[in-house]
């Protein structure tokens, strides 16, 4: 019989889970499923086009390091951290996850890091840094978590959403509410 571990590597190399998909997780199952099955309506969201915006401005100056590695983009190495950036500190918990995803898929390629997330809403005085690590206890719990949205994913359809304050904002509102 195959260990969890491996089963779930075979599973996520067919689906090609990635830090988007394990966010959504975290964040709204309904999402993470529609998007997962190629029904992609993030094209007219604005927060979508704000992360572009920052990803492109830190490319003209100078400061692009993003990495695609297999299926996931980082977007920056240091030589002691893989650094997340993100817009907002929203949805610390599901950056959370992405980031441990990425802490185990450089792991699987002998690479050992730890994480650090840097959040640059430009409303606060203070930028808000939270750092990460990929423990025994974190890569297992990561290692279901992998399992749960490949049974996610392989639902006939997808989960009923369920309204949260976060859901006007997101792209897929019309489709789940209206």
């Amino acid at each position: 019989m195959m260990s969890l571990q491996a089963l779930i590597l075979v599973k996520e190399e067919n689906m090609k889970v990635n830090g988007t998909l394990v966010n959504y997780y975290f964040f709204c199952k309904t999402k993470l499923w529609l998007h997962a099955n190629r029904i992609n309506l993030e094209d007219n969201s604005e927060d979508v086009r704000i992360g572009k915006i920052l990803h492109e401005l830190a490319e003209e100056k100078g400061k692009k390091t993003e990495i695609a590695i297999d299926n996931i983009k980082i977007d920056k190495l240091t030589k002691d951290y893989l650094v997340e950036v993100k817009k907002s500190d929203s949805d610390t918990e599901a950056v959370k996850w992405q980031v441990l995803l990425y802490l185990h898929k450089l792991k699987q390629k002998g690479v050992i890091k730890k994480g650090k997330i840097e959040y640059i809403e430009k409303k606060k005085q203070d930028k808000r840094v939270d750092f990460v690590e990929l423990d025994e206890v974190n890569e297992k719990e990561l290692l279901e978590v992998l399992q749960k949205i490949s049974d996610l994913i392989d639902l006939p359809n997808p989960p009923e959403p369920k309204f949260e304050r976060h859901c006007k904002k997101c792209a897929y509102y019309e489709y789940c509410f209206i």
